[in-house]
């Protein structure tokens, strides 16, 4: 017989980090992590469900919730195999819905609506395939990697020839970068000691303990007050010494003659990078900046809305760091595509991941990167916070500064039920004491 999608289910899951600004910075000083949630269900025997999400700060998560629902008669009733054998014309039909498209096109609430939803069946497919999804990208053939892009807007930048020449190298030594994942890992950096709400003490504290657990890179939130940050850059630099890298993130708080400002008045600092210095969207602005602060260098990309302006950014010279979101833009499709673009060039990636789950997804994507794009580690880094893995299934694991690579199949996205059950807003018992 053959099996079909029976059940797309959603629930609103938000953590109250907000209450040890956890996840404090410049322009988001209240965030309570959350997960608009979405679990695929099949009628097969095997038990396999996909599971995803897209990570929001707290209110406005019902809508992003529902924004997932909307996307139901795309999924339940289908054949699985038909589904899970094409993702990437599956991927084209949900972002080209000719009535849904109008509410982006390509960006919001509704292009992560697909991403949760993409990245659901992307889970599911690397659980029936036995493989972690890094393992099953990495061994996809370069046409079948090409296959799940949509180059519309792309091929004045990377067309579909130029990515089949990027990824056919890949072949080569394949198995022993597998191999180097397995033993070394990959390299990460600590976000965790430098959130805005924390005081000078605390800072300071996990400065040391992030140095002592092995991290060669650290980064620092910026953006509310020079003096401040000018005080916090010190303390940073002092406790990490000369030799570990700080990078400062603004979250988009500065216009671009601001941000020129207050970056050069860091660099005796030696900041690693600058992120976010401006609005996501401005592309000129980011290449404005990144001119007149080099040599410090301009990241960005956790709010970068599709590949499109990924693509400019890089053909503007606007960003020496890409850092690509597993669940801004519409899914694991959409990321191949960005790492392409990277990889064509030649800028490293160093995803974002300061959310709930959000190590979990792009320590994948990072670890394909390495086997069967980039090929590289050099200046590449996966970000790290310390928060809410408890939540998972299947956890980042870090030794020495350094993800372990996952091994368990799937995309690393599945959320205990019992998580979801506490956590669940607002009736769950976190949120309504009241709740048995």
């Amino acid at each position: 017989m053959s099996n079909r999608f029976v059940e797309l289910s959603t629930y609103d899951v938000r953590f109250p980090t907000s209450r040890q600004l956890d996840g404090s910075d410049a322009m988001n000083p209240d965030p309570d992590y959350s997960a608009a949630y979405v679990v695929l269900r099949t009628d097969a025997v095997d038990g396999h469900e996909g599971h995803g999400f897209a990570f929001t700060i707290g209110r406005g998560n019902e809508v992003q919730t529902a924004a997932i629902l909307a996307l139901r008669p795309y999924i339940v009733g289908r054949l699985v195999k038909e589904v899970l054998d094409d993702l990437g014309g599956l991927w084209r039909e949900l972002v080209h819905d000719s009535q849904l498209r109008w509410l982006g096109p390509e960006k919001g609430v509704m292009h992560m609506a697909i991403s949760a939803v993409v990245n659901a069946l992307w889970d599911l497919k690397a659980k029936r395939a036995g493989l972690p999804l890094w393992q099953l990208l990495s061994s996809m053939h370069p046409e079948e990697l090409v296959e799940l892009v949509d180059f519309r807007y792309l091929t004045d930048a990377l067309t579909p020839k130029e990515a089949l020449e990027l990824l056919r190298p890949g072949a080569e030594g394949r198995e022993e970068r597998i191999a180097t994942l397995l033993a070394e890992g990959y390299p990460a950096y600590a976000t965790s000691p430098g959130w805005l709400g924390y005081d000078d003490d605390k800072l300071a504290r996990l400065c040391r303990e992030a140095v002592d657990a092995g991290f060669t890179q650290i980064k620092l939130k910026v953006g509310a007050d020079l003096d401040d940050d000018l005080r916090r850059m010190r303390i940073a630099r002092d406790v990490c010494g000369p030799n570990v890298r700080i990078a400062v993130d603004a979250n988009q708080r500065w216009d671009v003659g601001t941000a020129v400002e207050w970056v050069r008045a860091l660099a005796p600092f030696h900041p690693w990078w600058v992120e976010e210095p401006t609005s996501p969207d401005d592309v000129v602005g980011h290449a404005e900046i990144a001119r007149r602060i080099a040599p410090v260098p301009v990241a960005t990309g956790e709010h970068v809305q599709n590949r499109v302006v990924f693509k400019q950014l890089l053909q503007l010279n606007a960003v020496s760091f890409v850092q690509l979101d597993a669940a801004r833009v519409a899914g694991v499709n959409e990321n191949v595509a960005i790492l392409l673009l990277a990889a064509k060039f030649g800028v490293p990636v160093c995803p974002h991941a300061g959310g709930v789950g959000l190590c979990e997804l792009v320590q994948h994507l990072s670890l394909f990167d390495y086997v069967a794009v980039s090929r590289s580690m050099r200046n590449r880094v996966i970000e790290y916070v310390d928060h809410l893995h408890e939540h998972f299934a299947d956890p980042v694991r870090l030794r020495g500064g350094r993800y372990l690579a996952p091994l368990a199949p799937g995309f690393s996205s599945t959320m205990r039920a019992e998580s979801i059950a506490r956590y669940a807003f607002p009736d769950g018992p976190i949120w309504n004491p009241d709740t048995p």
